[in-house]
């Protein structure tokens, strides 16, 4: 452990579903850069879990979403050399949601704004290579119904300038 530093990254994020395809975005900064990711993140001063997840869809794909389930927590250790840190430990909130309102749209892009648009994928478009652990973990919950309680640890990951 030594020597190395680390961020300690929280949000939450939706799973949502549509015709076996899951909906996620283009990820524009972080870790994850140039991966599908999970729509959401971290929280606003004085902002609650479910509000910064209906924010979060909005704000990154555009639609409207109601929180069906709060799933559960999870956690990732992965290299990340950002400002002084080696290391990100990101800490996960999944909730199941589901679309209400609103149509896929490009997101406004502001400072903070790490989204370039939302998709459909299926899982067999997704690997390690185009994906963050985010969707990974989220395709397996889909068919376990089941999170993993130990975090997953990344050794070699790849940030994708």
């Amino acid at each position: 452990m030594s020597g190395k530093k680390y961020h300690r990254a929280f949000g939450v994020y939706g799973i949502c579903v549509e015709d076996d395809k899951l909906l996620v975005i283009n990820k524009n900064g972080g870790p994850y850069i140039n991966r599908y990711d999970l729509p959401g993140g971290s929280l606003e001063e004085r902002e609650t879990l479910s509000k910064a997840m209906k924010r979060e869809f909005i704000e990154e794909t555009g639609l409207e979403i109601e929180i069906i389930e709060n799933i559960g927590v999870i956690d990732f250790i992965l290299p990340w050399l950002w400002r002084d840190y080696t290391d990100v430990h990101h800490i996960v909130v999944y909730y199941s949601v589901k679309k209400v309102g609103g149509e896929l749209s490009v997101p406004v892009q502001f400072d903070g704004q790490d989204s370039l648009g939302a998709l459909w994928i299926s899982e067999k478009e997704v690997s390690l290579d185009n994906a963050s652990p985010l969707v990974l973990e989220a395709f397996k919950w889909l068919k376990t119904k089941s999170l993993t309680i130990d975090a997953k640890t990344y050794e070699e990951w790849k940030v994708l300038k």
